[in-house]
């Protein structure tokens, strides 16, 4: 349950950390274009930074999965095994 709980929260963080800086960035450039298009950058930007923070860890979970069957199979195939795990 903590685990459950942790992980809820730090993908809450993650979310309005990427979201608070997509709307930086799209805020800023849409003020370059325009100083009516500050705040649809910024809007997009949120959105785009929020949905990026929730796949985020996802992501990163399944690359961990991959990089540590990849070191299974290298240390299979030092251990002179013909088959790695």
């Amino acid at each position: 349950m903590k685990g459950m709980v942790k992980d809820t929260i730090n993908r809450m963080l993650s979310r309005a950390r990427y979201a608070a800086l997509g709307a930086a960035i799209g805020a800023f450039l849409g003020g370059l274009l325009n100083k009516n298009l500050a705040s649809s950058g910024a809007a997009l930007g949120a959105l785009v930074g929020a949905t990026v923070g929730e796949r985020r860890p996802d992501a990163e979970a399944r690359l961990g999965e991959l990089k540590h069957k990849g070191e299974a199979n290298i240390k299979g195939l030092r251990s002179g095994s013909e088959t790695p795990e």
